[in-house]
């Protein structure tokens, strides 16, 4: 697979190839909630899509209102706010942050339950008709839970940040990584886990590490299904995501 040069400096949050002492104990803390694949497996159904107890919502962006100043998120479940109100998703939060900082960008939220990367990349195509200027891009979840094989999900990943490179150059893109579940076996965690940072190098885009970093295994920061953040967890996600987001935009901003 050939590497999209772009010019820009590499921009990383933690790029040490050492896993960081609180990443080790958020795998060590995954081994105690291995019941909760059950649960994993009954939200994802038959047909491969997760079962909000909130109305679906279809992701698509609400109608732009100006052609620029437009943080796109692209993700899951944990991008659209599972089991809670919109307003409680970390996209959401992350227009507060963007607001108190007084950042000229309006965040649109596409996140769409129980989608795999091969849904997000056959999404991307009628997102891209949209205007965005950054993309947060979260997808790989759904592939993980379902055991896909991390060259596929490797591959999606590859495609969209190329797919929007094609049609929106300027556009920035930060990844935000996932870890898997360590019932999966140490082969498959391990050649899940590097994608992230891999793509990230390869593509030259701005790396989130583990979007769910200090909250996965964290019942005070989770729903009941022990998966997905509740209200505090979704604060914290949007701290995580911010550190990496807030230099972009106040690059973008300055430009």
């Amino acid at each position: 697979m050939s590497t999209m040069k772009t010019g820009k400096k590499e921009r990383k949050i933690g790029s040490s190839p050492r896993r960081s002492a609180p990443v080790r104990r958020v795998r060590a803390g995954w081994a105690r909630v291995l019941a909760l694949w059950a649960v994993s497996l009954l939200m994802i159904g038959c047909d491969g899509a997760e079962r909000n107890v909130t109305p679906a919502r279809d992701g698509a962006p609400a109608p732009a209102e100006r052609s620029s100043d437009v943080v796109l998120f692209l993700g899951t479940s944990l991008t659209a706010g599972y089991g809670l109100p919109g307003e409680q998703a970390y996209p959401a939060r992350i227009q507060e942050k963007i607001d108190s900082a007084g950042l000229p960008f309006r965040v649109v939220n596409a996140g769409v339950s129980g989608e795999t990367s091969a849904g997000a990349l056959r999404r991307l195509d009628w997102l891209l008709r949209q205007p965005f200027d950054v993309l947060v891009l979260e997808t790989g979840a759904n592939d993980m839970l379902r055991g896909t094989h991390p060259d596929s999900t490797r591959a999606n990943i590859h495609a969209m940040i190329r797919r929007v490179r094609e049609q929106r150059p300027e556009a920035r893109v930060i990844l935000a990584g996932m870890l898997a579940l360590p019932n999966l076996g140490r082969e498959y965690g391990q050649r899940f886990e590097t994608i992230y940072r891999d793509v990230a190098r390869q593509e030259n885009v701005t790396l989130v590490p583990f979007l769910l970093e200090g909250v996965a295994t964290e019942p005070r920061l989770n729903l009941a299904d022990g998966i997905h953040p509740n209200e505090a967890g979704q604060r914290h996600v949007a701290r995580t995501v911010w550190a990496a987001l807030e230099p972009v935009l106040r690059e973008e901003a300055g430009r």
